[in-house]
């Protein structure tokens, strides 16, 4: 080919790239002009991904889990395991997942062309992020209904309302127990404590007959609220207002993601940053309340046992909320950060993402326990009476704490309103999950239709999610989210750590970052190596077997399930990570060899294509591989003065 015949070759390519650089514009919203990538284009700004990423990691674990783990483990010495364990395990995960999405632009399936035998891996996240948001979405249900509930005055679970359902076990206080006594013409009769009190008589020990008891807020979640039924067993019927419920979460979230990142980076403004508004103002409120500073002591005072760092179950619960507050091991931040430009400061971002989701674990604490404090004050009852980490703290215990406050309607509005918001971010970045996986494995199909993809998949999402606001529905949430989460994150960050540090080499790794964010002296490096190659790794397997070693059979409340519905929820784990292995056959018996021996190194080596996603990026450790994909020509490479 001559040099006319090459520049009208080149003519021809670059025509085609303008070309579809419009179309792209046209077809999808979330690409403009500003962006460094034409092809997925990038966060408006740094400020849109900073929240993105905080509303992410900051969630519900935040409000109802930390605050319980910190009491149950000494207290004020809790939080010695805690630091320990989101420096040693949660910075290195997340320093390593949002550079691998920066550095390849690529979502948590595409990501693994570095290492095309664990491909799998991110087939799993995208799974368990499926059955994920069938339960989280059902949370935020919950809370919506709460927050519209949270508008009359009383509040309608400040006492037992015969309206919504209550019976005669409701009562704000206990009832005072009956007594068997035996008269003496030998028969028996049951008698109240008034009788024994008149008569001057008292209950003989083993005669005393307790009466069944349930708080008005208690009563409330079960009947009003879940319409429960007594069993798995029993599904009954679609609880409407739920359903409800659930359709105006899948609505709000298919809006904000409809345009791409663009509208939900800025949707994130308000919701990522209005619940620390939200907090600061129940934080204030709450310290002004009278038995505030019991509930306060409780939290990290008097409370703090020192001993309890003896024990290898406190390092544990240290370590797994590390672990999942921080989103590690989701796929989450990988998606988030591929939409990065390619030299942002990823370790920036994750010492500031990190410490920000701790301190705001730390300040919920306080939240939840002076509020909790002033409720054991008036019901002259100590702390622990009230301490849950499940749903009860968020939907029984607090609620119950709020409709005792003057103008308790508004706290109920503001709490609510923030629970909601502390959860919609995360639903944010785990549908963008499946969605960016979706558009980088069918980018000529599904990029120009990305607002019919999002709207198809929330769709399809609230039908499955039906079965989960059945009156039988908060069992089959519990049993999802028990064995959908747990064990997978914790296996497929086992194996992220794996692949980068065994397979594709923790020194070419350090190479890949070094081509976003500049060199770094060995010392910097020799921290993020430690953690990586022996500290996290070793963190995780114990986690793990751990977890394996100390499993019982999950309950709700003092509901037990039965062998069927167990066998259920290992069988959900085995389609979950499944995919690993079914993807590493499928890799070896695809990759170029004569023998068995070559064809499974070869499936261990990163793709031809493998490196930054745009031409301009490569530099020479990337720019010498065979038949650049028409995505990657750039105006730089089509320039005349490439001729």
């Amino acid at each position: 080919m001559d040099i006319r015949q090459l520049a009208v070759s080149r003519f021809l390519q670059l025509y085609h790239l303008i070309y579809r650089s419009e179309d792209t514009a046209a077809g999808h919203e979330e690409v403009t002009e500003g962006d460094e990538n034409v092809e997925r284009g990038n966060w408006a700004s740094k400020t849109d991904y900073m929240l993105s990423a905080i509303g992410c990691v900051v969630g519900l674990g935040n409000v109802w889990r930390f605050p319980a783990l910190a009491y149950r483990n000494g207290g004020g010495a809790f939080f010695i395991p805690y630091l320990t364990m989101l420096v040693f395990a949660g910075m290195p995960l997340f320093f390593l997942e949002s550079s691998l999405g920066q550095f390849a632009s690529l979502g948590p399936v595409a990501v693994w062309k570095a290492v095309p035998i664990l491909q799998g891996v991110g087939i799993t996240l995208v799974v368990k992020g499926f059955f994920g948001k069938i339960t989280y979405s059902c949370v935020l249900a919950y809370s919506l209904y709460y927050l519209f509930a949270s508008f009359q005055s009383p509040l309608p679970w400040s006492d037992c309302f015969s309206w919504w359902g209550a019976d005669e076990k409701c009562s704000r206080t206990p009832k005072d127990p009956l007594c068997n006594l035996t008269l003496n013409d030998g028969y028996f009769e049951i008698v109240n404590t008034t009788w024994l009190l008149a008569n001057n008589k008292t209950c003989p020990d083993g005669s005393e007959i307790s009466i069944p008891h349930l708080g008005p807020s208690e009563q409330y979640w079960d009947k009003a609220v879940l319409r429960r039924t007594s069993s798995v067993n029993e599904t009954g019927e679609i609880v409407w207002h739920l359903a409800l419920c659930l359709l105006l979460t899948w609505l709000i979230v298919g809006a904000a993601l409809s345009k791409g990142i663009k509208s939900s980076g800025k949707v994130v403004y308000f919701t990522a940053t209005f619940p620390f508004v939200i907090l600061i103002i129940l934080l204030i409120q709450g310290l002004t309340l009278e038995g505030a500073s019991k509930g306060i002591e409780f939290y990290i005072g008097s409370q703090s046992d020192f001993t309890k760092l003896t024990e290898a179950q406190v390092w544990i619960d240290a370590a797994v909320q590390i672990f999942f507050s921080c989103s590690v091991g989701s796929g989450l931040l990988i998606t988030l950060s591929s939409y990065n430009k390619f030299h942002n400061n990823s370790y920036q971002d994750t010492i500031i993402v990190c410490v920000v989701n701790s301190l705001t674990s730390f300040f919920a604490g306080f939240v939840i326990f002076s509020n909790l404090g002033h409720m054991a004050h008036v019901q002259n009852k100590t702390v622990s009476d009230f301490a849950q980490s499940d749903f009860g703290l968020i939907f029984i215990v607090y609620p119950e704490a709020v409709s005792q406050l003057p103008w308790a309607p508004f706290w109920s509005i503001l709490f609510f309103l923030m629970i909601f918001m502390l959860g919609i971010d995360g639903q944010f970045a785990d549908l963008e999950n499946v969605i960016t996986v979706l558009l980088d494995r069918f980018p000529e199909y599904l990029r120009a239709k990305r607002f019919f993809l999002t709207i198809g998949i929330c769709i399809l999402l609230y039908l499955f999610g039906l079965v989960s606001v059945t009156q039988a529905g908060i069992y089959w949430m519990h049993i999802i989210d028990y064995f959908s989460i747990g064990w997978v994150l914790i296996l497929t960050a086992l194996q992220e750590l794996f692949g980068i540090v065994a397979i594709y080499g923790t020194n070419r790794f350090i190479k890949d970052i070094e081509m976003m964010i500049g060199e770094r002296t060995w010392l910097f490096w020799l921290w993020w190596k430690l953690c990586w190659l022996f500290v996290s790794p070793f963190v995780l397997a114990m986690v793990f077997f751990w977890s394996l070693m100390t499993f019982v059979p999950p309950m709700y409340q003092s509901t037990r399930y039965p062998g069927w519905v167990i066998a259920f929820g290992w069988c959900l784990t085995v389609i979950i990570v499944i995919w690993i292995p079914i993807v590493a056959v499928i890799k070896i018996i695809q990759a170029d060899g004569s023998n068995l021996y070559e064809k499974f190194t070869t499936a261990f080596k990163s793709a031809p294509d493998w490196g930054p996603y745009l031409e301009q990026h490569r530099g020479a450790r990337y720019r010498k591989r065979p038949d650049l994909p028409e995505a990657h020509v750039t105006m730089e490479t089509l320039s005349l003065g490439s001729l």
